[in-house]
């Protein structure tokens, strides 16, 4: 049974779930608020009555591409007349990787303000399109980066009243060959790391020199990383700064979360 008390005495209030990594239905004894099932590819979608199963036991997010086939509030959107009734939506514009060249093509900003408008209590992804989810509403998806404390308290300060959920990869450990195993690559796939790195770097534990030196540094900007106390710092600076909920992504698997 996974009781998730790690996860509760951090802060970290619901989880990510990656179907293509992680037995969607065992996430459901985790100690946490809520769970969100992020997109990677319609091939790896729960069934329905998974999604109907997990929506009984917990609140439960589904994240849905705007721009992809079978979520498109413009066209083809099979998959989300198929979601089951209760289970609420993060509206992303949707990574490229699992779009195909016509979805990338698609227009972002009426899609997401017409799903928005069909969606109950959304949360809209804001990465790369921050100031369309911001006109859109709902609760802002941010993924979790180097300014994202100073963006927070710059929304707080102009006014923003609305939710704020930050998403954050989370390592629970200081073992720093396990941590670039797990956030390495990832942090390496953000602008600013990747044109930092030498060229032909290895992004894993394997690193060494320059490009250890960036890694290291990254997966601390964008993920939470370190013992139970230091996360809990991180996580509770970013609920000073304007953060409502804090997501985790277990980018080790469900087991270093009890």
């Amino acid at each position: 049974m996974l009781q998730g008390a790690t996860l509760a005495r951090a802060g970290i209030d619901a989880v990510a779930i990656k179907p293509a990594e992680v037995d969607v239905e065992r996430a459901v004894d985790l100690d946490v608020d809520a769970l969100a099932v992020d997109y990677e590819g319609r091939e790896h979608l729960p069934s329905p009555e998974t999604i109907a199963d997990v929506a009984a036991e917990t609140d439960l997010r589904v994240t849905t591409p705007v721009r992809a086939d079978g979520f498109d509030p413009l066209g083809d959107d099979d998959l989300s007349t198929a979601l089951p009734d209760g289970v609420r939506r993060v509206l992303v514009a949707g990574h490229p990787a699992y779009l195909t060249d016509t979805e990338r093509q698609r227009a972002v900003a009426p899609r997401l303000r017409a799903a928005a408008a069909r969606s109950r209590d959304p949360w809209v992804g804001t990465e790369g399109i921050e100031r369309i989810a911001l006109a859109v509403g709902g609760t802002q998806f941010e993924l979790l980066g180097p300014a994202t404390d100073r963006r927070l308290r710059a929304l707080r300060q102009a006014g923003y009243d609305g939710e704020v959920a930050v998403y954050a990869p989370t390592v629970l450990t200081d073992e720093e060959d396990a941590v670039l195993d797990a956030l390495g690559a990832y942090a390496a796939r953000r602008a600013p790391v990747r044109s930092a790195l030498p060229d032909g770097a290895s992004t894993d534990a394997s690193a060494g020199g320059r490009a250890r030196e960036v890694l290291s540094q990254a997966v601390r900007d964008y993920g939470l990383v370190g013992d139970v106390d230091r996360v809990t710092e991180r996580v509770e600076a970013l609920r000073d700064a304007g953060a409502d909920h804090v997501v985790g992504y277990p980018a080790r698997g469900l087991e270093p979360f009890l």
